[in-house]
């Protein structure tokens, strides 16, 4: 039998001991042994922080970003290995697909938002220039750099192959290399999963890890540097957060725990809504996919009193319909749970819920089963309950891991609201209604014990992606209960890889530290057009100053007559001396920068492609006719694209009067050439 290696230090290592069994969730064979025997956790953590975490950190945003878009293109070419290996846990071809799929969804989503939301750096600038001083000569302006340590994730059974991508992708996105620890039920899988990253060497060596079997002494050597990213039961959560070397280290743990969640069917969705059909549709579907065995699955049903009956005979016969067995059957809808552990888990939760509740339909003892054995497999029935009484605490204490939910009515909006918060903190509440006013008070109320809420309607019911999917652009995670954390969200999940810390310097030395011109910095050389320059030439700090040009009476009659903008200010002299801003007629601000463009732009073709937009824009100073403008150019920012002939360049653009006064202010956004287009020495 197979006994799973680990990968670490470089190397695939077997166990020094035989391990414990893993089975087949299905058929209860035995498909792998697990243990971690050997391993030096110590040596794991230090390999990750000396020779995965230089090499990642060693790369740009853009290149791990477009890493990880290859690393998802080569998963997904592997993808019915992992399908048929999911079976084994279980799980059908849709719940496969749900895990398989929504990992490497993450991945392409985080090599896309890389690319077009960080710089091609090292370092990540955060907001605007501070001010510290009078004078202009001490600003300051925050910084965000990887941390030096490993991030080690800590994985639940029920998710093998998204649960370690949706870490990873941030992770290494920030220049942190990960070890990755998975479930034991479960790590067959993972196991292969790490297994088919590494032979695609994609990625930097060291950059993943992954230990098989128990986590041993592993967090007694974390450092401040490592992090600590969990998924499983609030109860291990706690735990590993009190963890001597966490709590002494301060180690960032990020906790993703089991939790409550709800869905709330509106007052207005009535049988025959399409609403109602979407409530009772969802509800069925999160208590059947993966065997309801999801942290986001509906655990709580609240339904309007007088809509109990009538929500419980149509998720019954929806259930009814739902064929439970060998996820390889097609016709099945419904497969295992990871292990006769977890069956008997399930169970014991269940006797606890029915104390307040009432079975309205399954068997939590047996269940008619297609092509499978109920003694060897680890299949439970579909259990829908319902608690009439909705003070017992135990429809908001207890949550069954398995295809459970429980119906509970409400009467009122704020008896909703107050209910909800019963859970005591949960990832994912959903609202399904077409009543905005509804949504939003159930929304407002029930949003700081979740971190995530979806409202369904009619109206986006094609396109949603359902209770519960967590998106990589999304915060997954919620307080509480929930474990308080934050995955994913897109940058915040990057970000939260990375120390931000506070830069105080002179506006010369904060533009070296960032690699971006601020307002104060030395300007370069302005004898060669910066338009002339490719983006190999183009240094930040390039500027170019133009001008001036008197703006007339007649460019502003023109440019209304032209445009269509007729606006007082600019064509009615008394009501313009009335308004308390302007003493008389004053210039449109967009022909203040259409003039200013027209002063800076160089005609001839070279390096600059195109200008693709303007941010930032200010108008400072109102311009009357007779006022001379001057504008001054200068490159602030140069971010090559590395699978690009090009790359983006943002100029800071500052407009003055005849009396120096700033007019406006913006940054132009413009594409460059990396080398020379058509003849870039005309003009």
């Amino acid at each position: 039998m197979t006994v799973l290696p680990s990968y670490v230090g470089g190397e695939w290592r077997a166990p020094v001991q035989e391990g414990a069994p893993l089975h087949d969730a299905v058929t209860g064979d035995e498909v792998a042994r697990i243990s971690s025997a050997g391993i030096d956790m110590a040596a794991v953590l230090e390999y990750g922080r000396q020779v995965g975490g230089p090499a990642t950190r060693g790369l740009t945003f853009h290149e791990r970003a477009l890493m990880l878009k290859h690393l998802a293109v080569h998963l997904r070419e592997h993808r019915d290995e992992l399908y048929a290996l999911s079976h084994r846990s279980g799980a059908t071809l849709y719940d496969a697909r749900f895990d398989v799929d929504g990992g490497i969804g993450v991945l392409f989503s985080y090599g896309s938002k890389g690319r077009r939301e960080l710089p091609n750096d090292t370092v990540y600038v955060e907001g605007s220039v501070e001010p510290l001083g009078k004078g202009g000569t001490f600003v300051g302006q925050h910084i965000l750099t990887p941390a030096r340590g490993v991030a080690v994730q800590i994985n639940a059974f029920n998710f093998p192959v998204w649960g370690p991508l949706e870490k990873l992708a941030p992770a290494f996105l920030a220049g942190v290399a990960t070890l990755i620890k998975p479930a034991s039920q479960t790590a067959y899988l993972t196991q292969r999963l790490v297994e088919l990253i590494v032979e695609s060497g994609l990625l930097p060596e060291g950059s993943v890890q992954l230990v098989c079997g128990s986590a041993g002494d592993l967090l007694d050597h974390l450092t401040d540097q490592d992090l600590v990213s969990f998924t499983g039961s609030a109860s291990t959560a706690q735990r590993l957060r009190t963890h001597p070397a966490v709590v002494r280290n301060a180690v960032r743990f990020n906790a993703e725990a089991d939790s409550l969640n709800l869905s709330v069917l509106g007052p207005d969705a009535v049988p025959g809504t399409t609403e109602f059909d979407l409530f009772v549709k969802q509800l069925v579907t999160e208590m059947t996919v993966k065997a309801g065995q999801k942290c986001t699955a509906i655990r709580r049903a609240f339904v309007p009193a007088e809509r109990l009956d009538d929500v419980a005979e149509a998720a019954t016969d929806r259930l009814a319909k739902v064929a439970v067995g060998d996820p390889r059957n097609p016709d099945v809808r419904m497969g295992a749970l990871a292990s006769l552990e977890q069956r008997e888990e399930v169970r014991r939760s269940l006797k606890a819920l029915t104390d307040a509740a009432h079975v309205v339909f399954g068997d939590p003892e047996r269940v008619d089963l297609v092509d499978a054995d109920a003694e060897r497999g680890a299949f439970v029935s579909p259990v829908l309950l319902r608690a009439d009484d909705v003070d017992r605490a135990e429809p908001h204490q207890v949550e069954a891991f398995g295809p459970v939910s429980t119906l509970l009515p409400y009467t009122s909006t704020p008896e909703v609201v107050e209910l909800a918060a019963r859970g005591a903190g949960s990832l994912v509440g959903s609202v399904v209604t077409g009543d905005a006013d509804f949504a939003r008070d159930v929304v407002v109320g029930v949003a700081p014990w979740h971190g995530r809420v979806l409202v369904l309607d009619a109206e986006n019911a094609k396109e949603s992606t359902g209770h519960g999917s967590p998106l990589p652009t999304l915060v997954h995670g919620g307080p509480g209960r929930a474990g308080g954390g934050e995955e994913m969200g897109g940058m915040r999940g990057v970000f939260q890889h990375m120390q931000r810390t506070a830069v105080q310097a002179s506006p010369k030395v904060l533009a070296g530290v960032t690699n971006r011109w601020v307002t104060g910095a030395p300007r370069a050389d302005e004898s060669v057009h910066p338009f002339r320059k490719s983006l190999a030439e183009l240094r930040v700090g390039d500027t170019v100053v133009a001008g001036p040009r008197t703006v007339t009476r007649e460019d502003i009659d023109h440019f209304a007559e032209f445009t269509g903008d007729r606006f007082y200010a600019h064509t009615d002299e008394a009501a313009a001396a009335a308004n308390p801003f302007f003493e008389g007629i004053v210039a449109h601000g967009y022909l203040v920068v259409s003039l200013a463009a027209g002063l800076f732009v160089d005609p001839a073709p070279g390096p600059v492609l195109a200008n693709y937009g303007l941010e930032n824009l200010r108008f400072l100073t109102p311009v009357n006719p007779g006022d001379e403008l001057t504008v001054t150019l200068t490159a602030k920012q140069i971010t090559p694209r590395v699978d690009a002939d090009y790359g983006e360049v943002r100029w800071d653009a500052d407009v003055t009067n005849q009396d120096g006064e700033p007019v406006a202010t913006y940054d132009v956004l413009t594409l460059v050439a990396k080398g020379e287009v058509g003849n870039s020495d005309d003009g």
